[in-house]
């Protein structure tokens, strides 16, 4: 089943940590995020593998936005 990363706040993507096709485990960080000068790690909430990465170092995104895409253990 595949399951979207969404994103709670407005935030400039500091890192990317993880890729398609990547096997995440729960707790994993997918991208690290700066808001109002605070690093936000997005972990991945279940186990799965990505299919799909959505943003890129630099990019601003925000609330709603989708991060990444998953298939789901």
């Amino acid at each position: 089943m595949a399951e979207d990363v969404v994103n709670e706040i407005v935030a400039t993507v500091l890192e990317v940590s993880a890729q398609a096709g990547q096997r995440v485990d729960v707790g994993d960080t997918l991208v690290l995020l700066e808001s109002m000068k605070m690093e936000i790690p997005v972990l991945a909430e279940d186990a799965g593998v990505l299919s799909e990465v959505k943003v890129n170092v630099g990019d601003v995104i925000q609330a709603g936005d989708i991060i990444a895409t998953y298939e789901k253990d």
